[in-house]
């Protein structure tokens, strides 16, 4: 691929932004040669500004969503990809986020340009466990477990029962939530069926993913093991949310 295609594919530019910036000499290779638009130097030895090139596609991200930013490119307010690098919203495919977190939820969110993988992930026979914390208005009553984990729990508005889902009462108003699916709303939907209601909720692990100390507000790129974890299950103690 010509460099010009290759950079304006990453985001950096137009075709004509990032012709200009290969005239001006800000694109080289990694001994400082300056680079020109029909140069083919392979992806990993090229420098824009002196700093490496982002990933090619295939890049898979992690945030730690805070609460009151939209999973969108379009609606108005604070988005998701504002706590990106702009370019990232330019890369040609696209750069996705894995399933959706409300406006409300916070924690692990992810992002890939990789079709198939966001498909896979997102696939109801994957089952790839998520798992959240939510706090509670009321005290749980007790039965929240036996009725999330039967199997036959109906939300309102729906045919199908929800599959099995796995509750750990982590105090009088606090619970961890294991799902093996992805509904609207489904955790708020969830608590509600039991007559309680959400005030707080955070997803903290993805497979075997954990936010791993990435503070709130801030990514980090993965890697193939990362993305390995995705479809390992929950294993241990979950730490709690970044702060």
């Amino acid at each position: 691929m010509r460099l010009v295609r290759l950079l304006a594919n990453l985001g950096y530019g137009t075709r004509k932004e990032v012709a200009l910036a290969i005239r001006n000499g800000w694109v080289t290779d990694r001994a400082g040669r300056p680079l020109t638009a029909d140069a083919r130097t392979p992806h990993e030895d090229i420098l824009f500004d002196d700093e490496p090139l982002d990933p090619a596609p295939g890049m898979v991200l992690l945030l730690n969503k805070p609460v009151g930013y939209t999973c969108s490119t379009k609606d108005r307010g604070r988005l998701v990809y504002d706590l990106l690098p702009d370019r990232f919203r330019l890369r040609k495919p696209v750069l996705s986020t894995v399933g959706r977190l409300d406006r409300d939820t916070s924690g692990a969110l992810l992002f890939t340009d990789d079709g198939v993988l966001l498909h896979r992930i997102i696939a109801p026979k994957s089952e790839v466990p998520k798992v959240y914390e939510a706090e509670l208005d009321r005290p749980l009553k007790g039965d929240e477990a036996a009725q999330f984990a039967s199997g036959t729990l109906m939300l309102d508005g729906e045919d199908k029962p929800l599959k099995p889902a796995e509750l750990e009462v982590l105090g009088e108003r606090r619970a961890r939530l294991t799902l093996h699916e992805g509904r609207y709303h489904q955790v708020r939907r969830m608590f509600a069926a039991t007559g309680n209601h959400v005030t707080a909720l955070a997803r903290i692990r993805i497979g075997a993913l954990t936010l791993d100390g990435l503070a709130e507000g801030t990514w980090r790129l993965l890697d193939e093991r990362d993305v390995a974890k995705i479809f390992a299950p929950p294993s241990g103690n979950v730490p709690p949310p970044a702060t």
